[in-house]
């Protein structure tokens, strides 16, 4: 248990968590995120009776309220003396107990069901994701340049911008204690926690947010991943000075996306904006966003594998504070 918490407020915590709805309520949000809607449908009570739970919940610091479109997800606080205690609480209890073993059952059902929602609209959609890749240099290669250029970290967050089906998190699930993917279709999260649930990623969140305007503060991830993304974008340099914003000194940024390419099918099929991006057009907006180039790559296709396009990954790295307010005088005494 991490420091010491005062007797008057330890009380407060296991009192709100010693009531049965409570507790149930507890260890489902510890096996993954839940709206109001699934939790009714899960443990067979009224709406008002279980927001008033997950009330006394939330004032206790036990649990975390976010909004998503129109409906309120819930799960475990993650700081907090109550986060300190919580998984020990929940440890405690006996796996074999009935009453949350038909609760766990009623979820991992209604995970399957969701599941087997959004892959239904995934496939429906699948044929453009597929047709893409199938435009480009290998999967596996351009995921293992990825995994390279990152390093091993490990990182305390990892942001994942424009996280799609949630496959950059689940590659780098093992590398950071938390991850979070931000996407603004919501169908696409949806395929994205039920593939996460699947693959038994347990430390990642996905959140409906725009990746030019995200409700992070700054500084609050050692790494960011912006994945195919750019070339969908208006304005992509927006997007990649939103990611320099989240990086703490030191953190790393990973972009990859199309080589320039001439394929205008891509515009209309698509709805590709930008044909790829020149190498030192990219470098020039890290540059100006004051991240410091540390990596490029250019994953080309197979020699057999005629017309398919280069994919570029860049790494850059946030200096640390010193070394950029050293940087920025040094330019200051240049320029004068």
């Amino acid at each position: 248990m991490q420091g010491a918490i005062p007797a008057a407020e330890l009380v407060e915590i296991l009192r709100s968590a010693g009531e049965t709805t409570r507790l149930r309520l507890l260890m489902l949000l510890a096996h993954g995120e839940f709206n109001v809607k699934d939790l009714t449908q899960i443990l067979g009570q009224s709406q008002p009776r279980l927001s008033r739970h997950l009330k006394l919940l939330a004032e206790a610091r036990l649990i975390e309220r976010f909004q998503e479109g129109s409906s309120v997800f819930y799960r475990l606080a993650e700081h907090g003396p109550g986060a300190a205690i919580l998984t020990q609480l929940l440890a405690a209890i006996d796996p074999k107990d009935a009453l949350i073993g038909r609760d766990l059952a009623r979820a991992d059902g209604l995970r399957q069901e969701k599941s087997a929602a959004a892959q239904a609209y995934f496939e429906a959609h699948a044929a453009a994701w597929d047709e893409i890749r199938s435009h480009h240099a290998p999967e596996a290669a351009v995921e293992a340049a990825m995994l390279t250029a990152m390093g091993q970290g490990p990182f305390e967050l990892l942001i994942d911008l424009g996280t799609g089906t949630g496959r950059i998190l689940e590659l780098f699930a093992a590398r950071a204690a938390r991850l979070a993917g931000f996407d603004v279709n919501r169908e696409m999260l949806a395929h994205a926690r039920a593939r996460l649930a699947a693959g038994g990623v347990r430390n990642a969140q996905l959140r409906l947010g725009d990746i030019f305007n995200l409700p992070l503060e700054t500084g609050a991830a050692e790494a960011v991943v912006i994945h195919q993304v750019l070339h969908f974008l208006e304005e992509p340099a927006k997007a990649v000075a939103e990611a320099a914003r989240l990086l703490k000194p030191g953190g790393r940024l990973l972009i990859v996306d199309f080589a320039p390419h001439d394929l205008e099918s891509m515009r209309e099929d698509y709805a590709h904006r930008r044909l790829g991006f020149e190498r030192e057009l990219v470098e020039d907006w890290l540059k100006r966003e004051g991240l410091t180039s540390g990596h490029y790559e250019a994953i080309r296709p197979a020699k057999k594998a005629e017309g398919k396009l280069t994919v570029s990954l860049w790494m850059a790295v946030k200096p640390p504070e010193r070394s950029r307010k050293k940087r920025e005088a040094a330019e200051t005494v240049l320029e004068g």
